[in-house]
């Protein structure tokens, strides 16, 4: 049986906070909808520091941007969206409308359709995350989104120069310096001055999250991205520095980001705790893991794989990294994560930044039930039919008939009908029932 040397936060307290973020952000989004522009820029003055009369850039703004970074900055951006880039392409490649004769005459299909216009949230409160910009604007670009509006919040008092070039570079088509809950609502609502857009994109703390759960129907959303989590999964094949490197790596996201070991090793399990103190000592983040640490963190001792798979497979952690003598095998029987990085010479860092796979995945065990970004989050699969002979009308038309009655819905057989009066030439009475030739 699996033993806990860390235990991370009560439910109950989770719950409780929950429960104060809801009441925050269903009170804010019903002023945004309300006032509109007006609502916007007194929370943006309240929560960033930062008012004026139109929250999007002009060109101007952003060629300004532009000239403070240098050409390795730059070049820098440009390898990471050039991975992203790639990836997307061939996701959507992998992504075919069919069309197919499935009886005589019968002709189905679907067509991948991208939606019309996405907005993409770009955190930035505590650290310019760039590349959110990369991984949502560049994958809804090859989906072949026309209209791409992306929100950032404002960095030490001003746009922040990287965000403002990775939207720029990625192909946004409108860039606004708007952070927090005021971003997501006045993308998903609109207001005078933004239109509102058909899906909401991107991660973010825990009201951006909440904020985007709340306007979910609304517009369309690609998941539940709230504060980043990890779980290490180790074994005996590598040692507490490089475990707890990683752990606090995604830990300094924020006071609230849960990280956890779960090893079958109690050495390998009390090294990195050590580590952890060591690390968090010399850590320039440190403020915000050592908050993390502290109240989310989790070190679990497993009897054995198995244990640990069950175990990992519960959590459904957004992202998994697996340093183990058996790392394959946990890529063939995990079925709940967002991402994993297999091996010691991948991280989660990889991911999130450069490498090309996309780093918006699900969180609170949403992983469960859905994967992270990608360019199908983008397209609607959308489906056709066509009827191309009597003959086919009449065969499925006499199916139909009879299967409506069954359920007595009598205008929906009435549709049947028809056509196999019409093309069957069968003496169906009005709401009757059709049924076969005799010669069938």
């Amino acid at each position: 049986m699996a033993k806990w040397l860390k235990e991370g936060a009560e439910a109950s307290g989770v719950a409780e906070i929950d429960r104060n973020v809801r009441d925050v952000v269903e009170k804010t989004l019903a002023d945004i909808e309300k006032r509109g522009d007006d609502a916007v820029r007194e929370l943006s003055r309240k929560f960033d520091k930062w008012d004026r009369e139109d929250f999007r850039l002009t060109q101007d703004e952003i060629d300004q941007c532009l000239d403070q970074l240098t050409a390795r900055d730059i070049r820098d951006i440009e390898f990471a969206q050039q991975q992203v880039r790639n990836f997307a392409q061939v996701q959507r490649s992998a992504l075919q409308d069919v069309e197919v004769e499935t009886l005589p005459g019968v002709i189905l299909g679907h067509k991948n359709i991208p939606v019309q216009s996405a907005g993409c949230y770009v955190p930035g409160g505590k650290y310019p995350m760039l590349a959110s910009a990369h991984m949502s604007v560049i994958t809804a670009k090859v989906a072949g989104v026309p209209r791409v509006a992306t929100c950032a919040p404002p960095f030490n008092g001003a746009p922040a120069s990287a965000i403002v070039a990775a939207q720029h570079m990625a192909g946004a088509d409108e860039i606004y310096a708007l952070g927090g809950i005021q971003a997501i609502g006045a993308m998903a609502l609109g207001t005078q001055s933004i239109q509102p857009v058909d899906l909401l994109i991107g991660p973010g703390n825990a009201f951006v999250a909440e904020a985007k759960r709340q306007l979910f129907g609304r517009v369309g959303i690609d998941l539940f991205a709230g504060p980043t989590e990890t779980l290490v999964i180790a074994d005996e094949t590598v040692d507490g520095e490089l475990c707890a490197t990683d752990l606090l790596g995604q830990a300094e996201h924020g006071p609230d980001s849960p990280a956890i070991l779960l090893t079958t090793s109690e050495k390998l399990a009390k090294e990195t705790m050590a580590e952890v103190q060591r690390l968090l000592d010399i850590l320039p983040t440190a403020e915000h893991a050592r908050k993390a640490w502290e109240t989310y963190g989790q070190v679990i001792v497993a009897d054995d794989h198995d244990d640990m798979l069950k175990l990992a497979n519960d959590i459904a952690s957004e992202h998994v990294q697996v340093m183990t003598d058996r790392d394959d095998w946990y890529l063939e029987n995990m079925v709940n994560y967002g991402a994993l990085f297999l091996g010691p010479r991948t991280n989660v860092a990889y991911g999130d930044k450069a490498i090309g796979t996309n780093h918006t995945l699900p969180t609170k065990k949403a992983a469960r039930y859905t994967g992270g970004l990608w360019v199908g989050k983008f397209l609607k699969t959308c489906t056709y039919q066509k009827v191309l002979t009597d003959e086919a009308s009449a065969h499925v038309g006499r199916y139909c008939s009879r299967l409506c009655a069954l359920e007595g819905f009598a205008g929906h057989g009435e549709q049947a009908n028809v056509r196999v009066r019409r093309y069957g030439g069968d003496n169906v009475p009005y709401a009757g029932i059709a049924e076969e030739p005799t010669d069938n």
